[in-house]
């Protein structure tokens, strides 16, 4: 499927470099929901069902299992990519354009972490594929 797009690297390695991107950035991304929602490994839990924090952290935990394990990871990290531009276009961009100035840098690059995803696919180690 990525054979031919790094010159001297073998598909294979690629394909296992892509899955491991995969996992890492989804793990990540899990982190930020259960920081919002248990308050885990820091900060202080959302109150349930407050707009948007505990809705963000649920949907952040739901769609970054998904692109861990390789299930639906096309569809998850498509919404989980749009997830990440409305987050800057909403939170950060209202204090100035530039990621570093307003605090955006981690929603820029989930935002394009997650539409590598979604044109690439999932990689190697994905449940789809054992399906």
């Amino acid at each position: 499927m990525l054979k031919g797009i790094i010159v001297g690297v073998p598909s294979a390695l690629v394909d296992i470099a892509l899955g491991v991107f995969r996992i890492v950035v989804a793990l990540l991304f899990m982190m930020h929901g259960t920081a919002k929602l248990a308050g885990w490994p820091q900060g202080s839990p959302a109150p349930l069902g407050a707009w948007p924090m505990w809705w963000a952290g649920a949907l952040e935990i739901v769609l970054g299992g998904l692109i861990a394990i390789g299930l639906l990871t096309r569809p998850a990290a498509f919404l989980a990519s749009g997830m990440m531009a409305v987050a800057y276009f909403w939170m950060h961009f209202p204090d100035g354009f530039w990621p570093l100035v307003n605090g955006g840098e981690t929603a820029v690059l989930y935002c394009f972490g997650f539409l590598l995803l979604v044109a690439t696919g999932p990689g190697a180690f994905a449940v789809t594929r054992r399906i």
